[in-house]
């Protein structure tokens, strides 16, 4: 990985760092591009069970480097579609939980990161902020779509209008949060938490994590037959063998992801 991006391994948990606290961790074309080959470099490695993705120093991420937003050859339009999009892409199709470890805040399309990844652990005082009425912009990366799901529409719009902050503990409130821990333990807590969620059988999870980002949007039979479809693919792999053994044996099972 580039200097932007920290890559680094915890047993089956990768930990996945932006790294631009200078700018607390403000999104470039570099970090974008950095976090799509961190993300590809998780998905070949088979010994990869969870991901952790969070950002050094005192914040997540502060959203779009302002500073170097708007320059270069790509318009804004473009840099949404071709630099943003592929790596929240990336989240979403991972065929591996993603849980966002939240220091500080997380605002702008960092905000968008956070809520886009499978599982969100935030310090104690960190917050959520979507600030683009103050600059006369709108909430992106596909906020406006995660908002609306997550919260409803008026609660969403209210949130994104007002530019309110949303604390730690008003996120696991509304829900959209899983878990508030201590800041001096964020990152442990987080890859504690990968690390027991490496041991469930990977196939399964891959296979939930499908099913469910496509019940988002999919009618209840759309979903019903898609997950007859992969109970059917799961029903005959060694892992299913595997742990329908184990069970019956009354010890932990040995999954392999075969």
């Amino acid at each position: 990985m580039a200097d932007t991006v920290i890559y680094d391994r915890h047993g089956a948990v990768a930990v996945i760092s932006m790294n631009r606290p200078d700018s607390l961790n403000g999104f470039t074309t570099e970090l974008c591009a950095d976090l799509l080959l961190a993300f590809e470099e998780a998905q070949r490695d088979d010994s990869v069970r969870t991901i952790v993705f969070t950002g050094e120093g005192r914040a997540f991420s502060a959203g779009a480097d302002l500073k170097q937003g708007f320059v270069g050859d790509r318009t804004t339009q473009g840099k949404l579609l071709f630099e943003y999009a592929p790596v929240l892409m990336a989240i979403a199709d991972i065929p591996k939980p993603v849980i966002a470890a939240v220091p500080g805040f997380a605002a702008g399309i960092g905000m968008s990161f956070a809520l886009h990844s499978d599982l969100l652990v935030m310090a104690e005082e960190s917050f959520l902020l979507s600030p683009f009425t103050t600059i006369s912009l709108l909430p992106d990366g596909g906020a406006n779509w995660l908002l609306v799901r997550q919260l409803g529409y008026h609660r969403a719009f209210q949130l994104s209008i007002e530019s309110e902050r949303v604390s730690a503990e008003r996120c696991l409130e509304l829900g959209i949060a899983n878990k508030v821990v201590p800041s001096a333990t964020l990152r442990e807590a987080a890859i504690a938490w990968g690390e027991e969620l490496s041991h469930r059988a990977p196939l399964s999870v891959a296979a939930t994590k499908k099913v469910m980002r496509h019940a988002m949007d999919g009618d209840w039979f759309d979903c019903f037959t898609m997950e007859a479809q992969e109970q059917g693919l799961l029903a005959k792999s060694e892992d299913a063998k595997e742990g329908i053994a184990a069970f019956l044996e009354k010890r932990k099972p040995e999954f392999t992801g075969k």
